[in-house]
């Protein structure tokens, strides 16, 4: 991790209809860090990871991706979608493509690589995450564990600067949970600037750098893993805590 701010949030607010469900967050994110986003369900945490590729538009202020406002009518989608890797909760593969397919679709689609050349670094990545002998099968015939790690591979093969997760494992049994997790601790040890919506506490504790507490429309506290689960200094994260630890 160093100093660089690789993403800048700035007075953000995000409303549906007449429901805000964020005001005037504000957040800055080094390159290399790890964000881990913890909270009830309901306080924002999937609308906020989501505004940070802008598969939500915001309300109200601005997100900077590297010095870019991404948030302006001006800036090209598309292209903050390749810097921006996205792991959802569920799966979202392509039921009707194999393995391989679903990888290289968007490179070649998008014209980032040639067929070759896709085909190439999506079985370098089917490698790296233990799965290259289901590149020519189809996302029915795997399990939930293995499903999501060919997300992250179908991610990473974007080159992107930053990863985003949306509670990662929320729909894995719980055997399958840490194939996932220990896949996002390696790339957390590489140094990828990754930010976690997550209710797997260990993995909170264990991989982020800094712990964010959402509730109510925001950041309520935030942190090392340290401060904010061995002295939480809100009463509102001293009973959340207590509920899931």
């Amino acid at each position: 991790m160093n100093d660089q701010i690789l993403i800048d949030v700035k007075n953000l607010s995000k409303a549906f209809d007449d429901v805000s469900v964020l005001e005037n967050v504000d957040l800055q994110i080094r390159k290399g860090e790890v964000v881990a986003i913890i909270g009830p369900s309901g306080c924002g945490k999937s609308t906020f990871i989501r505004t940070l590729n802008q598969l939500e538009k915001v309300t109200g202020g601005n997100i900077l991706l590297d010095g870019e406002d991404i948030t302006s009518k001006s800036a090209d989608i598309n292209q903050i979608r390749r810097r921006v890797g996205m792991v959802f909760q569920h799966f979202n593969l392509f039921p009707h493509l194999t393995i391989l397919q679903n990888l290289t679709l968007a490179p070649v689609k998008l014209k980032i690589m040639s067929q070759k050349e896709a085909q190439d670094k999506a079985s370098q990545l089917l490698k790296r995450v233990g799965l290259y002998d289901k590149k020519d099968s189809y996302p029915d015939s795997l399990s939930g564990g293995q499903k999501q790690r060919i997300a992250i591979a179908r991610a990473l093969v974007m080159n992107p600067e930053v990863m985003l997760f949306d509670e990662p494992t929320s729909a894995l049994d719980p055997e399958m949970v840490g194939e996932v997790l220990s896949l996002m601790k390696e790339l957390a040890d590489e140094g990828m600037t990754m930010v976690v919506v997550t209710h797997e506490m260990r993995f909170a504790r264990e991989v982020a750098d800094r712990v964010l507490f959402f509730d109510e429309k925001g950041i309520k506290e935030q942190g090392t893993p340290e401060e904010i689960f061995e002295t939480p200094k809100s009463d509102r994260l001293k009973e959340f805590l207590s509920r899931v630890l």
